[in-house]
């Protein structure tokens, strides 16, 4: 008796388990004023392919047909599908129902076409469904201060640099900066330290760019090199030393822009690699890629532009001081590189190819002064220091370095990242 109440009793209490575990899986009962909103669309990325169209791009999204000819017809006549470019990213916002709620496409860095759905207008059958705009991107400046190191396993500004985190943009400014008095391939070393202040391009909080560099310094075998970005009463930006001499020197330190080598230098007597012969050999070589730009070491007047058969393509130019230089075995001449014509410092007046009596691409540099040739290299290393800041701004640029001055210390504070085995 007492056995079969125990039971009895058990029996119960699973029951009201059970009931109670059917009452909490339940769904609770709909209030009759709740409304179940449908899933809100969907927003697509991509980037254009090689011939894409604004109608492929709808079409590969499904985009309602009520849609595609309505958004065609404004984006076309704003923003043709001939100006589309490859790899350029668009995105697509599109409701459950396939109907276009926006669609963007960036143009470049700084502007961007948005197509959106009109507003409503009270003569909906006289105004077209979508509008389009060119929009530009809010951008902001700010200043960055990195500090990199040459070593052994970064033997390169660029390789300094990129272990800052910063890439070869960056390294070519400053190439171009102490590009009067540094060779960037033969006379780094070991130990050397580069310290730059710079502007860096935003865009919704993202690096789009590098804007200016505001300041640098290069310690290079013991020697400290400055450049310090300064404006001068009713002039332009320019770059000076700490001393307030200007870093534009008669001479850059080498035709090529960044990170040249001498394969061969100046000699009165050397065997010539096609003729077998010994023959002067009355300028430098410079090992660089096909295409590389070649520019004009000084200001000048282009003498001539043609080719020539043991030099192949050639430009001569005339320089202020007696002083001709010539560039030989172009694959190209650069625009508007023609006799009489003037070129500034820096300026790319051809690129390097393999043509004439040569046994692959590189650049021969040859130097002249008063009609006699000169070793350039040599020649180079007695470039006199930059024109002094006019005594007016001597005090504004005073106040200015000590400002940049200052910017440094977070990079000199931070030291580069340690190198990886």
């Amino acid at each position: 008796m007492r056995k079969s109440a125990l039971s009895l009793l058990c029996a119960s209490l699973l029951a009201a388990v059970a009931a109670a575990g059917c009452r909490d899986a339940a769904p609770p009962p709909r209030h009759p004023a709740d409304i179940v909103l449908p899933e809100d669309g969907r927003r697509v990325e991509g980037t254009v392919g090689r011939g894409d169209t604004f109608a492929h791009l709808l079409d590969r999204h499904q985009v309602a047909a009520t849609d595609r000819q309505a958004v065609l017809d404004v984006v076309e006549r704003a923003f043709g599908s001939r100006q589309l470019r490859a790899q350029h990213s668009y995105s697509l916002t599109l409701s459950p129902d396939f109907r276009v709620r926006e669609l963007t496409y960036r143009i470049d860095p700084d502007r961007f076409l948005q197509v959106l759905p009109a507003p409503a207008a009270s003569d909906a059958a006289a105004s077209p469904p979508f509008t389009t705009e060119i929009v530009s991107y809010r951008r902001e400046v700010g200043l960055v201060a990195i500090r990199g190191e040459i070593d052994r396993e970064h033997p390169s500004l660029v390789a300094a640099l990129e272990r800052a985190g910063e890439d070869v943009g960056l390294a070519v400014g400053i190439a171009e900066l102490f590009g009067g008095d540094v060779d960037f391939y033969r006379d780094l070393q070991p130990g050397d330290v580069i310290e730059v202040v710079f502007e860096q391009v935003l865009r919704d909080g993202a690096r789009v760019g590098y804007g200016d560099i505001v300041a640098a310094r290069l310690t290079n075998a013991g020697r400290l090199l400055s450049a310090f970005r300064f404006q001068p009463a009713g002039g332009r930006p320019a770059y000076y030393d700490a001393a307030g001499l200007s870093l534009r020197r008669f001479f850059l330190a080498s035709p090529l822009k960044f990170e040249p080598r001498i394969t061969s230098g100046f000699s009165y007597r050397r065997l010539h690699p096609v003729l077998g012969i010994a023959r002067p050999h009355l300028g430098a070589d410079f090992g660089a890629p096909v295409g590389a730009p070649v520019v004009a070491v000084a200001d000048a007047a282009v003498i001539s532009a043609r080719y020539t058969a043991g030099g192949g393509n050639t430009v001569a130019l005339r320089h202020a001081g007696g002083y001709e230089s010539r560039y030989l075995h172009l694959s190209a001449f650069g625009a508007g590189v023609r006799p009489g014509a003037h070129v500034s410092q820096g300026q790319v007046i051809g690129r390097v190819g393999a043509t004439g009596l040569v046994t692959g691409a590189h650049l021969h540099y040859e130097l002249l002064r008063n009609g006699t040739h000169v070793n350039p290299v040599a020649e180079q290393k007695r470039n006199p220091p930059g024109a002094p800041i006019a005594s007016g701004d001597q005090a504004a640029f005073a106040a200015r370095r000590a400002e940049l001055d200052q910017r440094f210390v977070s990079a000199v504070t931070a030291p580069p990242v340690s190198s990886t085995n």
